[in-house]
């Protein structure tokens, strides 16, 4: 018996569906195993997406395929649906789980958030910017042989290396037509790492620092409205769930992130910068999070569907992009390419956090919140909440998120434009 088209066949949904949940059992199994305290948690999820695209998945004229396949079906569509819901349940999740003490958090905050977003985007730029120069006196590698081509290249690692899709699409809207494709390939080749760099920082520092945890989470506290107590009890609830509330977020948010604000002259049809889904859904969650109610009426989901939907949304999301991204890996892989992406994680990834420690003194549990924020890592901050033991760490990835977007954005631009 053949699953992926061979003498029985079955629907293509259903093999998706096959997939999906292949991938995840096997990799919440990868991602329980624990060494001297360290594991991959929900990115074991990632990492079997990558080894099943790699191994069973290839890239062609008909789109994403299984290999050896006699009729070849394009899974890209399905597997893009399957990461966009996932990441319309992650993100609105947080929001609505940071939204009660985000703004309080916000405002002691507020500078430090904002130096952090754009110091580690400015640190990832310069990064790019060297890799760019030392290409240009090593050789540009692999089959490019034009400047053009290779910045381009370069700013799909930046956009990988930061799990960028607003920064990967500003990038392709950016360089010339024929160069686009590269743009994909250095994004796929850099995601790996920009996703299981992040996840493992996370976890190492506390463990390097011997931070005491119970102290940590103690710094994180910020009073919430006490107005919002009187009304335990009293709010008129749509559904017992919330799955209500948690909708309206979603379509809303929906809504704003596609909104165009044109960065060029030539209007709608030039590049555009938008909050994408994934910021439009994180503004209107943490919007209502902190209200938590119109009225009498509750526009907050209950505290289990919240940590449900964060879960099921971070790990259908790295199912979706990882499967193509495993594919496209092998398609494309060259391994100075790969070490440029390395490069552009760690570099402002480790900038970042050593200018939250020692020149804005942030406790560590908001300094990590930040970065994961400023590196706009979504499974780095399911891992953070893991090994911190609190949701409030999500308020300071809140926070950075939005301006590491908007920054990601506008220097992956200037790199295309001054090189």
């Amino acid at each position: 018996m053949n699953l992926f088209g061979g003498v029985i066949s079955i629907s293509n949904i259903s093999t998706l569906l096959f997939v999906v949940f292949a991938v995840l059992m096997v990799g919440y199994a990868l991602g329980r195993i624990t060494i001297k305290g360290i594991s991959l948690g929900d990115a074991g999820v990632f990492i079997i997406a990558l080894l099943f695209g790699a191994l069973f998945f290839s890239v062609g004229d008909a789109g994403l395929v299984f290999s050896g396949s006699q009729k070849p079906y394009d899974f890209s569509s399905g597997l893009s649906l399957i990461e966009s819901l996932g990441l319309v349940l992650f993100v609105t999740s947080v929001g609505f789980i940071a939204g009660p003490k985000f703004f309080g958090n916000f405002k002691r905050n507020f500078k430090s958030y904002v130096m952090i977003g754009l110091i580690i985007i400015i640190a990832g730029g310069l990064a790019a910017a060297g890799c760019i120069a030392l290409g240009e006196v090593l050789g540009y590698g692999g089959n490019i042989e034009e400047q053009d081509g290779f910045v381009a290249m370069i700013v799909g690692l930046l956009s990988g290396s930061l799990t960028s899709t607003p920064a990967f699409s500003a990038a392709k809207s950016t360089v010339a037509e024929n160069y686009q494709a590269l743009v994909s390939v250095g994004h796929g080749i850099a995601y790996i790492f920009g996703v299981i760099g992040v996840v493992l920082f996370v976890q190492l520092i506390p463990k390097l620092s011997k931070a005491n945890m119970e102290e940590e989470r103690a710094k994180l506290v910020v009073k919430e409205e006490g107005e919002k107590k009187s009304f335990v009890g009293k709010l008129f609830e749509i559904d017992h769930m919330g799955i209500a509330a948690f909708s309206l977020a979603a379509i809303l948010g929906t809504l704003i992130g596609q909104i165009k604000i044109p960065l060029s002259g030539d209007g709608l049809d030039g590049t555009c910068f938008s909050l994408t889904t994934t910021g439009g859904c994180l503004l209107v969650s943490l919007i209502m999070g902190h209200f938590s109610r119109i009225g009498r009426v509750s526009i907050m989901p209950a505290s289990g569907t919240l940590k449900l939907f964060r879960e099921l949304g971070l790990v259908l999301f790295l199912v979706g992009a990882g499967i193509p991204g495993g594919a496209e890996f092998v398609e494309n892989f060259d391994a100075m390419y790969f070490v440029y992406g390395i490069i552009m994680t760690i570099v402002p990834m480790v900038v970042g956090f050593l200018f939250a420690k020692y020149v804005l003194k942030l406790s560590l549990l908001n300094n990590l919140g930040s970065i994961t924020g400023g590196m706009t890592s979504t499974p780095a901050l399911g891992t953070l909440i893991g090994t911190a033991g609190t949701e409030d760490v999500a308020a300071a990835y809140a926070s950075t998120y939005p301006i590491a977007l908007i920054a990601v954005v506008l220097v992956s631009q200037f790199l295309i434009i001054l090189f």
